[in-house]
């Protein structure tokens, strides 16, 4: 199998880490996105459930990750997430950080929600219908991955 490129043909390896924050312990989700990441040509660190805030800086700091993926679905998320962006910026960590699930208990207005996270410092929200393939092309927009179409035909090819 061909390993994913971005323009200018340099291999993608860009490390994301990817975990359930708090005492949260859904894993389906997370082993789902885990191995469409990994499929997208992602280098995943998957730190599985009942992750900490420290848990999820230290391996961003020991990986150089470019991305931090949070996952949270028994609607605690407000409260697990609180100081996280304070934490990253203390361990001069300069990464992107997206969460999603069920953020909140009784969450009604998701607007809301995504809102509170944004203000929280989170570059993406995503709620617990979003599709695997949607916050992947996020990311790679984000992260600035862009494969030419030759590239993707190529890899279709040796698939």
């Amino acid at each position: 199998m061909a390993v994913p490129t971005v323009c200018g043909g340099t291999p993608m390896t860009e490390t994301v880490i990817l975990g359930v924050i708090g005492s949260d312990a859904h894993v389906v989700g997370i082993t789902i996105l885990e191995q469409a990441l990994e499929a997208a040509g992602f280098d995943v660190v998957n730190l599985g459930v009942q992750t900490s805030q420290d848990e999820f800086v230290d391996a961003a700091s020991a990986t150089d990750a470019e991305a931090v993926l949070v996952s949270s679905l028994y609607g605690h998320a407000k409260q697990d997430c609180e100081g996280f962006h304070r934490r990253l910026a203390e361990a001069d960590l300069d990464v992107t950080t997206y969460i999603g699930g069920n953020l909140a208990v009784g969450q009604d207005d998701f607007g809301e929600t995504r809102q509170f996270f944004r203000e929280l410092g989170f570059d993406r929200v995503f709620d617990s219908e979003t599709d695997p393939a949607e916050a992947i092309e996020a990311l790679k927009a984000d992260l600035d991955l862009h494969s030419t179409e030759t590239e993707r035909e190529s890899r279709s090819v040796s698939a």
